[in-house]
């Protein structure tokens, strides 16, 4: 019976690891015949897990969605994890969640195992999470949910845009990834109708249903998502690009820069590279004025000539607001 009971949990644990089974990689992994494997689903399904089978060659197992949330099947670092995302849900801009997040967070606290709840206390108590300011539009769950389904299942997303200056489009995608920064949540996708990869505000997407139908992933466009995005909102959505070589540290300029600012490349103990972007030269020289670090430019060249003009500007100001007599507003 015990043998019997463990091999039922490991079953269900691969159920949940991925979406689909065939009944023979199952038996392999289990050590047992496909026979049993499928007297195995059976009991689960008795015990309230929707297990969904489908016949033929190409068929196989999959965990559905019941009625019901039957237990899930957690190890001590999944149960850490979660238990640790969720006290920090409320702050990561996803609408109504912080409610939520403490009613799940109860119900998982009450069957933590001691060694694990005191992981999870010590995590809690020594970590301050850094908010800066009023957070941006908040992202309506359900639509993350689809989003995330979506990307899973390899199923093309339909859905409205609106863009930054407010104009309105329609997009056939094949989502990829979701990625967040900085409390800002991003869908990484293959545009159809723009035959490349685009990144979209998920607050700014309305999905319109039905989806579909199923396609192959592609090569996705970087091998580091959150990099790509990092570059496609600080960079190539702005007009004006430039790199320029911070006289600091990489990991110092990281405390003052973000990833929607700027990409940060280390370069050496005592210098790294930025690369930004902004609507133009002037707004360019005002945003690495504001870094507060000394810089070299490296391209474009108009960069220089702009920051020589900021500066022969500010110069005269200087020495009207110096001249005797200036405080009295007789300049």
């Amino acid at each position: 019976m015990l043998e019997t009971s463990a091999r039922l949990l490991r079953l269900l644990s691969l159920l949940q690891a991925h979406r689909e089974w065939s009944g023979t990689d199952l038996a392999d992994h289990l050590g047992v015949s496909p026979r049993t494997v499928r007297r195995d689903v059976d009991r689960l399904r008795e015990l309230g897990y929707p297990v969904n089978a489908s016949p033929g060659t190409g068929g196989g197992y999959q965990l559905g969605a019941g009625a019901e949330l039957p237990p899930l099947l957690l190890d001590d670092d999944e149960a850490v994890a979660v238990a640790v995302g969720l006290r920090t849900a409320a702050g990561q801009g996803v609408e109504g969640i912080g409610e939520t997040s403490v009613r799940a967070l109860a119900k998982l606290e009450q069957v933590l195992p001691n060694r694990l709840r005191r992981r999870v206390g010590a995590l809690n108590a020594f970590t301050v999470p850094m908010l800066s300011g009023p957070g941006p539009s908040a992202v309506d769950p359900n639509v993350l949910t689809e989003l995330a389904n979506l990307c899973r299942d390899g199923e093309r997303l339909r859905f409205g845009y609106r863009g930054h200056d407010g104009t309105e489009s329609r997009r056939s995608v094949e989502p990829y990834r979701l990625v967040c920064s900085e409390r800002r949540w991003y869908l990484v996708a293959f545009d159809l109708d723009r035959a490349d990869w685009r990144t979209f505000r998920v607050d700014r997407v309305t999905p319109k249903p039905p989806h579909g139908p199923r396609f192959v992933p592609r090569e996705p466009p970087a091998e580091d998502l959150a990099a790509y995005v990092s570059e496609g909102v600080s960079t190539r959505a702005y007009a004006t690009h430039a790199v320029v070589r911070l006289l600091v540290s990489r990991e110092e300029a990281a405390e003052r820069i973000s990833p929607t600012a700027g990409v940060l490349e280390e370069e050496g103990p005592d210098t790294c590279l930025l690369r930004t972007g902004a609507g133009g030269l002037d707004v360019m020289v005002v945003h690495l004025m504001m870094l507060g670090f000394d810089f070299e430019v490296l391209e474009p060249a108009g960069l220089t000539e702009a920051i020589r003009t900021g500066r022969d500007r500010l110069t005269r100001a200087l020495c009207r607001s110096e001249r005797p007599g200036a405080d009295d507003g007789n300049l």
